[in-house]
């Protein structure tokens, strides 16, 4: 995702030749929606791209808080299943 984002801004401005999933990426941002090449990387839902990403950057934290401190005994089980 950080790679296509940074292709994305090189396409725009003309450095790099802007390719068809370059394109659909620019289109979804434009229009506040998950790139459909992004949902294969993160998780389904419903939510428009700003509310994916916050939500997905407290999966990541939810997640890398297992690995450092070990598994709670209460977790947010909609982290795992809710789309």
């Amino acid at each position: 995702m950080h790679k296509q984002l940074a292709d994305v801004q090189l396409a725009l401005v003309g450095e790099i030749v802007m390719s068809h999933d370059l394109e659909l990426i620019a289109d979804a941002l434009f229009n506040n929606l998950v790139p459909e090449l992004w949902i294969d990387y993160g998780f389904k839902s419903l939510k428009p791209l700003a509310s994916w990403y916050e939500d997905l950057l407290e999966r990541v934290d939810f997640v890398n808080s297992w690995v450092d401190n070990g598994a709670p005994f209460v977790f947010w089980m909609n982290k795992f299943i809710y789309p």
